[in-house]
């Protein structure tokens, strides 16, 4: 006859145990940078310029030569016959001035900094990683 005395017993557990934490902040800041931008500004210079000269066909078409269009004026004048004469001309000339301006503009930059956080230390002797 056997009589137990003693029996033994596992009785297994899982508990949570805080071994350090993480701190992520993220960090924006700005930065003023000039940057340089092209203007462009057009300017028309016209001169009349006197012509007096007959011609047989339709008014003349307009034309270039170069930056200059030239737009021809008719008028009709009697002589025995009807014919057209060139008055004058206009020549518009195009004058382009290129500048530059300078503008502050402001640019954002994020920075994240990571800490690791030691249970057993106080806030202020947290190291970054």
């Amino acid at each position: 006859m056997t009589i137990p005395v003693i029996e033994e017993r596992v009785q297994v557990e899982k508990r949570m145990v805080e071994k350090g934490a993480v701190r992520i902040t993220k960090v924006v800041s700005e930065q003023e940078v000039p940057i340089n931008i092209p203007l462009l500004q057009e300017e028309h210079d016209i001169q009349r310029v006197p012509v007096n000269e007959y011609v047989d066909t339709p008014p003349p078409p307009i034309r270039y030569e170069g930056d200059t269009m030239i737009i021809p004026i008719v008028q009709e004048v009697m002589v025995v016959q009807k014919r057209l004469m060139v008055v004058e001309e206009l020549h518009i000339t195009k004058n382009i001035t290129q500048t530059h301006d300078v503008q502050q503009v402001n640019l954002r930059k994020e920075e994240i900094r990571v800490e690791r956080i030691s249970p057993d230390a106080p806030d202020s002797a947290n190291e970054p990683l």
